[in-house]
């Protein structure tokens, strides 16, 4: 039998800034084929993270879109926890995009420029390390 695996709390301790930047990455249930990075699924997708926006829910500074997974910077509102927000945007998509999320997330604070730094860079290069384009600047899948 397998070790079962740890569930994450996504609780910030309460000395955190509710301006803290996390590092979220998402991942389909399916893994190796390609769900998220086409336009059809793409577009929306990212039309349903600004509209969070909008309602004051988070603030995405970086979404980027890999075949089965996802990886984001953002800044969640103070008055909803993470998990929730996360959570209730899954059930969301799923819905209307019929897009088979694991039921769990990971995420990490952002502590630091250099963290900040060398997170970023690892995002963006993603696309170019799994081998689905050349360059960073050429993957479509990011906003």
């Amino acid at each position: 039998m397998l070790p079962e695996r740890k569930r994450l709390a996504h609780i910030p301790p309460p000395w955190v800034d509710d301006e803290a930047l996390f590092f979220i990455t998402i991942c389909c249930k399916e893994r190796n084929r390609n769900v998220l990075a086409k336009p059809e699924i793409a577009s929306p997708l990212f039309e349903t993270v600004a509209y969070r926006e909008k309602l004051l829910q988070w603030s995405v500074h970086l979404m980027l879109l890999m075949p089965d997974h996802l990886h984001a910077f953002i800044v969640f509102s103070q008055f909803q926890s993470m998990t929730k927000t996360i959570s209730d945007w899954k059930q969301f998509t799923a819905k209307k995009l019929s897009i088979d999320w694991q039921s769990n997330f990971f995420d990490h604070r952002i502590r630091n420029q250099a963290e900040l730094d060398e997170k970023w860079s690892y995002v963006l290069h993603n696309p170019v390390r799994a081998g689905h384009c050349k360059k960073a600047s050429d993957w479509k899948f990011v906003r």
